[in-house]
């Protein structure tokens, strides 16, 4: 007996199916079909958390088959394989199969594990929750307790000081001020700043820092849906509305009762969008789509955005009163470059949540990759880094240092001397032609040494030069100074 989640991968090509299980099998307990009728009895036999299903077969394609598993099997998560991504698939998918996500083809074995991780966790939290509210029928004040002790820790999870991380001289402290000043007053907020910057994060800490913070939270991305199901998500839908609505469905707005809604990504909204959007802010009232009437909803509005709305406005790109509905308080969230102090503390706590989330320990960054670290400008903000530091917990060794050499070669080949802003190797290159030459050469250098652990034979068999070339550089460019082998270094944290 395994404890290992169950997962059924179904695909009439049998090289996938065993391509899929050979990648899959170390994390989960791997069940495959290659028809329908090997599906059904797997899962009449089997306790299934999750179905992986390639969308085109032969007998009936992914969607159809279920659609008609989710009559049986309702817990179940559901997700499709696919190649092909047409618009009008994934609406059918979503509305007719419930399907949990769409993963195309050719996926990347990592981000395909993470994905099915994550929506087997969502299958037990859904357990949870059913076991807590047959708890409730049964002992009303015992389960009373629990979910508010539940809340209380969801709450502290993102307080001001213990959920934003940041160093004592950070920029984001007047940002934190600024949003532990709003969040109990009852306007809308709009967030702004550059993708990965930590906008959700920021809009969770508005509404648990609100007296709003024991009624739902809900988030939706503007900028990934098409207008109608956009409208339907967030403001629902009758059954029969528009082909696909087999069933009525409850838009956020009215889940969010009470609460805050997240609209992220706000911005990218069509203009035929907003005018939708803004009646529903003036009135303080949705109206399902299909449906002739209108249901009033109390909801607090917190949008976010990585474009210059007040730009958009005047490019007549976006609706000025809606602007003004959604901006009572405009925040703006630095990017990461501009709060290099904060990254050593931020690295170390998406670190230890990686570890978590992986399963896999090691001791920590050794000064070196802190030091290059900070040194990045980091375009994707926040995000980026995160990744950065998951890749390089793959990639190290189970108990060891992060030495620098794990570290990206972009980040690697940053101008370490001066602090500018730029994207490329390119950045920071500064005089004469000489002079620019020599600057970047020294970066490259210094970028293969830092790979090679400071090994300058190595450095040099693959640089193409003899060990006094080498040694002849790295006198010029005084790189002898910096310290070797970040192994030999005392662990960052």
């Amino acid at each position: 007996m395994t404890d290992l989640p169950t997962i059924l991968v179904i695909d009439d090509e049998i090289r996938s199916l065993e391509s899929l299980q050979r990648i899959l099998c170390d994390d989960f307990d791997v069940k495959t079909a290659s028809t329908v009728k090997d599906a059904n009895a797997i899962l009449e036999q089997e306790w299934v958390q999750l179905v992986l299903c390639d969308q085109r077969m032969p007998e009936q394609t992914g969607v159809e088959f279920l659609k008609a598993m989710r009559t049986r099997w309702p817990d179940i998560i559901r997700m499709i394989v696919s190649g092909y991504t047409d618009a009008h698939d994934i609406i059918d998918g979503i509305n007719e199969a419930g399907i949990f996500q769409y993963i195309t083809k050719p996926w990347h074995p990592e981000n395909l594990i993470l994905t099915l991780k994550n929506a087997c966790r969502l299958y037990e939290l859904q357990r949870q929750n059913e076991l807590l509210a047959i708890e409730l029928k049964m002992s009303p004040s015992g389960a009373d307790k629990v979910v508010a002790e539940r809340r209380e820790t969801l709450r502290k999870d993102y307080d001001f000081d213990d959920g934003i991380i940041r160093g004592t001289d950070s920029s984001m402290n007047e940002v934190c001020a600024t949003l532990r000043q709003v969040a109990p007053y009852d306007v809308p907020v709009l967030l702004s700043g550059a993708s990965g910057t930590g906008k959700e994060l920021a809009a969770r800490a508005l509404h648990y820092g609100s007296l709003r913070w024991n009624k739902p939270f809900v988030v939706e991305n503007c900028g990934a849906l098409p207008d109608q199901l956009l409208e339907s998500e967030l403001f629902g839908h009758k059954r029969g509305a528009f082909t696909g609505a087999v069933e009525d469905h409850v838009g956020l707005f009215e889940r969010a009762n009470g609460g805050s809604v997240f609209l992220d990504e706000i911005g990218e909204v069509s203009p035929a969008f907003q005018v939708k959007l803004l009646r529903v802010l003036q009135e303080g009232e949705i109206r399902p789509v299909g449906s002739a009437k209108t249901r009033k909803v109390d909801v607090r509005v917190i949008a976010a955005t990585n474009r210059d709305l007040e730009d958009e406005v005047k490019a007549g790109r976006f609706r000025a009163d809606l602007y003004y509905r959604l901006a009572g308080m405009v925040i703006r969230l630095p990017d990461l470059k501009d709060r290099r102090g904060d990254i050593p503390v931020l690295a170390k706590a998406l670190l230890s949540r990686a570890m978590a989330h992986l399963g896999k320990q090691v001791e920590g960054f050794s000064e070196e990759t802190l030091d290059c670290m900070q040194s990045y400008h980091w375009p994707g903000n926040v995000r980026e880094l995160q990744n950065e530091i998951q890749q390089m917990l793959v990639m190290g060794k189970e108990g060891g240092l992060l030495g620098a050499d794990l570290l990206s070669r972009h980040i690697l080949r940053a101008d370490h001397t001066v602090d500018e802003d730029g994207a490329d190797l390119f950045d920071g290159l500064e005089g004469t032609l000489k002079d620019q030459i020599g600057q970047l050469e020294c970066r490259i250098i210094r970028e293969s040494l830092i790979r090679n652990r400071w090994n300058k034979s190595k450095a040099a068999r693959e640089l193409g030069l003899s060990r006094v070339g080498l040694r002849s550089k790295l006198e010029r460019y005084e790189l002898e100074k910096v310290k070797p082998l970040p192994s030999m270094r005392r662990a960052a944290g």
